[in-house]
This record gives C-alpha cells, structure tokens and sequence, in this order.
C-alpha cells in the first residue's frame, strides 16, 4: 500500500443527516486517503447513497465538517466542489445518444472551459487553442482507460463496459484530484469488471483520492486497499480486506447476508 498522508485527502468528520424524523447517518468519519483505492460498501438502507452525496454536496449534513486537502468544504454544492477537483461518475449511464464517446467526454469539459460552447460559433484563436487542448484531454482520458479507439463511436453501438469507461474518462479528463464512484460495474459481466479493475489500477497515481462505492463484492476485496463499512448510517468497521473480512460484525450485517444494497 502507498504511503499517504489523510491531510491531503477528503476526510468527513462526525456527519449526521436526517430527513424529517429519519436518521440516515449518525456520526459518521471517514479518510480518504491520496494514493489509496478506498471502497465504501454496506447493506441494504446503510446510508451509503447519503453519505455519497454528502462527499460530493449534493446534501449537507446537520453536524459535522469536510475537508479536502486541508480546506473546507461544509456549504460547498457540487459545482464548488468539483472546482476544488472533487468529481464523480453515476450509476446510471449519462450519455447523450446522438454524440460520440469523445464528444460525451468533451461535455463533460464545458465547466472546465473559459468561453463555454458559444465559441463554437465565432471562436477567437485563444477559444480555438482552448477547444483543441479540450480535445486533446478528452482522448488522453479515452485512451488511459482502453477505449480511444471508440472515441467516434455512438453509445447506442458499444457494451455496457465500454460505457461504463467512458463514463470514468468524463471524470478523468476534468484533471481531478479525487474521483468518486457510484457503482462504476453495474451491469457488467465478468469480463468487463475485470477490465475496469484494470483500468483504475491504470489511472491511480500518488497524489489522487479514489473512492469505490459498489454492489460487487468479490471487485472491492480484490481492487480497494482500504474498506469502510455502513450498516444503519454508523460507520461499523474500517480497514484492508483481510481486517475487513475478520470482522465479526461486517460478516454477520454485510459479508454473511445475500441482501445486497
């Protein structure tokens, strides 16, 4: 495991949400760590959804802070977030049919860009440098995951996998320095979990936070270094796979249960 210091990363301190007299997290902590594949895993209404959408600002809790590499992140929504370089991919596939794979990711750049689309009209040289820097970012991100050469393709004509990585490459492509995942192998076959394993293990580097949430146990235990488990919005464990697996209460609410979330 990569040395890394929680200071730089994305750490949530003593989170509490609650949704009219529901309480969906309780005091929940937790480091994600530049460097290290952390995973999130928990059964079925452990609050693993919430807590997602708290790291990215979707929702805000009622207590508790959240930082990213020592600057705070408390009323921060999604757009302040990812220009802090927190990004995120879906569950569900947000591909525009009628535009290639490259075209999707390039999309997915519009915030990152000065002059926006409306350039494309009556771009100035500097738009034109802009959209082609753009461009070039949006193949590098294809080509890091394996699928450049789909990059003219429409989504309508490729497997699930493949969109599934061009999903990831939208995220990658915006230059992140903590992408966080919502279910990244939903849908795939064998074959396509190992390739987006392969694929993550690819674009992991010293100073970038991954987090892995995921229905796929055998991907977590095998791809994340680091595990923290939700039942009933408590953090109830944290730790490698092995701690993980040892783990008296993970196995009797999660490990030990055929309910999935």
């Amino acid at each position: 495991m990569m040395e890394a210091s929680a200071g730089n990363g994305l750490v949530v301190e003593g989170i509490s949400l609650g949704f009219g007299g529901l309480q969906v997290l309780s005091d929940v902590s937790m480091s994600l760590r530049p460097g290290v594949i952390t995973g999130l895993i928990g059964p079925n209404g452990a609050g693993k959804t919430s807590l997602f959408n708290c790291l990215t600002g979707l929702y805000h809790g009622q207590r508790g802070r959240s930082s990213f590499a020592g600057t705070a992140l408390n009323g921060l929504g999604p757009a302040q977030r990812a220009a802090c370089g927190i990004t995120r991919s879906f569950q569900n596939l947000a591909m525009c049919p009628d535009l290639s794979l490259l075209e999707n990711v390039l999309v997915g750049l519009t915030l990152k860009r000065r002059s926006g689309w409306f350039s494309a009209f009556v771009p100035t040289p500097a738009q034109r440098v802009e959209q082609q820097e753009a461009e070039r970012r949006a193949i590098a991100a294809l080509n890091e995951l394996g699928i450049g050469a789909f990059a003219h393709d429409k989504p309508s004509d490729l497997p699930p996998g493949t969109l599934r990585l061009a999903e990831i490459a939208r995220a990658i492509a915006c230059d992140p320095r903590a992408i966080l995942l919502d279910e990244p192998a939903a849908g795939l076959n064998a074959v396509e979990t190992r390739d987006l394993m392969r694929a993550l293990r690819r674009l992991m580097r010293p100073d970038l936070v991954l987090l892995v949430v995921e229905h796929d146990m055998d991907l977590i235990m095998e791809l994340c270094e680091q595990i923290y488990v939700l039942n009933f919005g408590k953090m109830i464990a944290s730790g490698t796979p092995a701690e993980i697996r040892a783990q008296p209460d993970v196995i009797r609410v999660y490990l030990g249960d055929d309910a999935d979330d």
